[in-house]
């Protein structure tokens, strides 16, 4: 039986699932592992095919995850939600660049609430700036509108995924209900990591080192691995540190005194 061999864009969805309707066995490569094929001299379609098949062949094919159809669309709409979360991030701080510019006290309240926006935009004197202000503050409450429309689909869908594993993860002190959903939905399978380095390594929690002749030359592979379980755990750290007391005990180094 023949295979079906993709790069790692979002454009092999549809081959996917074909290939599952047909009984084909589908292989995704994962494009940043594959750079050798794209750098040679001689390039086209039956070149690159061939180098990959050959690879293929000897096991030497770097593979990314194909991820299940029926959750799919449920972490497609969580990352698209982080979309919509970044931009209103960017628009609150662009209020507060704002008013600092303008050389006027600090709000003084966090502007991410709706109820302390009330009077922001009339601080600002300049017809222009106070527009600008205005035109921010709207885009902001209409960003929380969607955020809360996508949020609560999200949870909707998530509970008849798999609640449990959820509810186990929102345990652990610094992951609440939206860090939950995003380890759920981009680690989706643990068992497909085969050791706690591969892991680390896929969410880019650790670096590979750079060593020539026993000498270090530096770190690599910081793009390649999934950035949103990096942000995921990056924030799960700094919410376990800020809200859990034992957490923000520094140990002392070994043999210091107290």
């Amino acid at each position: 039986m023949s295979s079906s061999v993709s790069h790692g864009l979002f454009t092999w969805y549809w081959l996917a699932d074909r290939c599952a309707q047909e009984g084909i066995p589908f292989v995704l490569g994962h494009a940043l592992y594959m750079k050798a094929i794209h750098a040679g001299k001689a390039k086209n379609d039956q070149i690159d095919s061939q180098k990959i098949a050959a690879r293929l062949r000897g096991g030497m094919l770097p593979q990314a995850y194909v991820y299940p159809a029926a959750m799919r669309a449920t972490r497609d709409l969580l990352r698209r939600r982080m979309h919509l979360a970044r931009t209103r991030a960017e628009l609150l701080a662009h209020v507060q660049h704002t008013n600092s510019q303008d050389h006027l006290p600090a709000i003084g309240k966090k502007i991410a609430d709706k109820a302390n926006r009330e009077g922001v935009a009339e601080r600002l004197a300049d017809p222009a700036v106070h527009k600008s202000i205005e035109v921010d503050l709207a885009r902001i409450s209409s960003y929380d509108a969607l955020l809360r429309a996508v949020e609560l689909t999200l949870r909707k869908t998530a509970k008849h995924h798999d609640a449990h594993t959820l509810y186990l993860l929102q345990t652990v002190p610094g992951i609440g209900k939206l860090l939950s959903l995003v380890l759920r939905y981009e680690i989706h399978a643990i068992n497909r990591f085969p050791t706690v380095q591969d892991f680390v390594s896929s969410c880019r929690l650790v670096t590979w080192a750079q060593e020539s002749a026993g000498k270090r030359l530096g770190t690599s592979g910081t793009t390649i691995g999934n950035a949103h379980l990096t942000g995921a755990f990056s924030a799960a750290a700094v919410l376990f540190r800020r809200d859990h007391p034992p957490a923000q005990q520094v140990p002392r180094p070994v043999g210091e005194k107290a």
